[in-house]
């Protein structure tokens, strides 16, 4: 029975197959996790010199340690945002993602503490292990600094605006006030006495339409960490109420609805239209109660609302007892004060009753000859106007002939001032735009533009070539033909010098931290110049070219990476808490930053010590190899189970 049973056995074990295996395996080392704070904020001082010293420090110290690999991570620079911060945490989980969370022994945070995306459950994602920072700069550091409150995104221009800002004093309190000074687009408009703590509303008006850059600054206190944020901007779009447009029509003729069409399409722009239907001498003794005129109301519009039209289009007007002969003198002296007009003439204009006669005449930058130049014509671009804003790409411009059509008469002047571009029969004068000491003068010295609002050969731009003309009269700033912008593009400023000339100075660029460069600006077309400039900081620009000066800002307006300087471990201490971390400032007062111990420990970290940075050692290995040896194979198999067999069979027999 045993012999039965030891043969089964064998049999059994020789099916099994057993082996017995031998692993070959290796310690994995454990990963320390050096965040190198790398934002803006660390170009304070001595910061950036700490951070380099304390990674060489603690590369030196976890150096001794057989099985500790130490991984440099720059991190905090958010370089391609808009709106800079220190993003210090957000990107280590993949930074790390070719370590498994049990070999990370600890993050070592190394940072001036204003950290602006630490978890809300003060967890790392992906991360079980210590979190600790060492703080750059220096304890009981003092900074001043700026902040709007409230402010509007846009506003009225002329309209007075409010803004709430307040100004802080971080790391210590003092009681004296601090002088706000407010800019709006590089002009100073207003200055505050604000006591710091305390809310202050400041009121401002904004001189234009499109974006302006309203400036906060607060001047600087010795011994305060930085001037960075001593000054803050906010970007407000200033909006035009609608434009008020007067035009008076002297006569019914062909083209007034062309002038009127395009001004009542603009929903901008509120327009008056008054047509000279029946002129005083004009009596054919028709009762009054029978016409259906109304009375033109000329005491009302050119006395006592005339500073109300930020336009007045005179279109084929002439002088013929309608307007008192004193009327004339209020629209010089409207247009000297800052008003706009146009002149649109034909055949009266070369007449006796011209209003070119009348005191009008003071702010015209030419006088008719009196003569007509009866002959057909393309209106062509003069050289001048290839470069003026107004005229300059006119689509059909490119070619010769111009491809629109053509004209037929034009009002002869002598003399013409100011800038001729547009030129009509034999090269004479046909659009002239001239500057009256705050005003605005344009003569469109022929009356013939219907013909390409009727399509006329073609027709012609009449519709851009009329909108130009009155947005220049009223002071578009994309229409100025001597003007100096600047826009950020991302990270980059592009330049633009827009003038009459052939050649332009390198602008200068001055950046927030106060270094200065130059830009060559190129023609990219007749009269427009341009460059790129790319930046690395973000803040306001300064931006000039001879007398002109423009601002410009890169980046977020607000951004948060330039709110608080002042180092503290106040904000990562929680962090450090919760995951049995410490936090430690690396100036003691010595020469040279202070590391702190190393303590290895296995399994979970349960207590922090305050002096040591703790680093969870990992128990994880590698495996490099495998041996197996068979217990029941080859012929010992074979063999112990024939005898197994055999006993059995020589038992039996007995």
């Amino acid at each position: 029975m045993v012999l039965r049973t030891v043969a089964l056995a064998l049999l059994v074990t020789a099916l099994v197959n057993p082996v017995i295996m031998n692993e070959e395996r290796e310690p994995l080392s454990t990963v320390v996790a050096i965040a190198a704070d790398r934002s803006q904020s660390q170009d304070v001082g001595d910061r950036k010199s700490q951070t380099d010293q304390a990674i060489a420090g603690l590369q030196t110290a976890l150096g001794r340690f057989r099985n500790i690999e130490t991984r440099i991570i720059d991190a905090g620079r958010d370089g391609d945002s808009e709106t800079p911060s220190t993003m210090l945490y957000s990107n280590l989980a993949s930074e790390l993602e070719d370590v498994p969370p049990s070999r990370i022994g600890a993050v070592i945070a190394i940072t001036d503490g204003q950290v602006h995306d630490i978890p809300r459950d003060n967890r790392l994602p992906g991360i079980d292990a210590p979190a600790h920072a060492l703080i750059t700069g220096r304890e009981g550091e003092y900074d001043r600094r700026v902040e709007i409150v409230k402010a509007p995104r846009f506003g009225l221009i002329n309209d007075e605006q409010e803004l709430t800002l307040r100004v802080l004093d971080d790391g210590s309190s003092r009681p004296e006030p601090a002088e706000v000074t407010i800019s709006i687009n590089g002009e100073v408009t207003n200055r505050l006495e604000v006591t710091p703590g305390e809310n202050r509303v400041a009121r401002f008006r904004l001189p234009r339409a499109g974006n302006n850059i309203l400036e906060l600054s607060v001047a600087e206190v010795p011994g305060e960490v930085t001037p960075v944020n001593n000054r803050i901007v906010q970007n407000i779009d200033g909006i035009r109420e609608n434009l008020r447009v007067l035009l008076v029509s002297g006569e019914p003729h062909a083209g007034e609805r062309a002038w009127r069409n395009l001004l009542k399409s603009d929903t901008s722009v509120d327009l008056i239209h008054f047509t000279i239907l029946r002129p005083p001498e004009k009596q054919d003794g028709t009762p009054i109660n029978e016409l259906s005129l109304i009375a033109f109301p000329t005491r009302e519009l050119f006395v006592e609302k005339i500073s109300d039209f930020d336009l007045i289009i005179f279109d084929r007007y002439q002088h013929r007892g309608v307007l008192p002969i004193l009327y004339y003198d209020n629209i010089a002296q409207y247009v000297r004060e800052g008003g706009a007009l146009l002149l649109v003439s034909g055949p009266e204009h070369a007449g006796p009753e011209s209003i070119a006669y009348t005191p009008l005449a003071s702010v015209l930058p030419v006088m008719p000859t009196g003569a007509m130049t009866e002959k057909a014509f393309y209106p062509r671009i003069s050289e001048l106007g290839k470069r003026h804003p107004v005229t300059r790409g006119l689509d059909g411009s490119a070619l010769e002939p111009p491809q629109w059509g053509r004209w037929f008469r034009s009002v002869g002047v002598n003399e013409p001032a100011g800038n001729i571009v547009m030129e009509g029969a034999d090269k004479g004068p046909l659009l002239i735009l001239d500057r009256t000491e705050q005003g605005r003068v344009a003569m469109l010295l022929s009356d013939q533009g219907w013909l390409w609002a009727r399509g006329f050969e073609g027709g012609g731009p009449h519709v851009d070539l009329y909108r130009r003309i009155a947005h220049w009269l009223m002071k578009e700033p994309a229409l100025e033909e001597e003007a100096l912008t600047a826009r950020a593009v991302g990270r980059d400023i592009v330049v633009m010098r827009q003038t009459l000339g052939k050649e332009v100075p390198p602008a200068a660029l001055r950046a927030p931290d106060g270094t200065t460069s130059q830009a060559v600006l190129a023609e990219t077309e007749p009269g427009r110049f341009t460059a790129t400039v790319k930046t690395s900081t973000t803040g306001l620009y300064e931006v000039s070219n001879g007398e002109f000066r423009t601002l410009v800002h890169v980046g977020a307006v607000d951004a948060p990476e330039f709110r608080e300087m002042v180092s503290t471990p106040e904000k990562v201490a929680t962090l450090a808490q919760d995951s049995r971390g410490i936090v430690r400032r690396l100036d003691q007062g010595g020469a040279t930053v202070e590391i702190p111990q190393i303590l290895t420990v296995r399994g979970q970290v349960r207590v922090e010590d305050p002096d040591r940075l703790v680093v969870r050692m990992t128990d994880e290995t590698e495996l490099k190899g495998v041996t197996t040896l068979p217990l029941f194979g080859g012929f010992l198999g074979l063999g112990l189970l024939a005898l197994a067999i055999g006993s059995t069979w020589w038992r039996e027999g007995r």
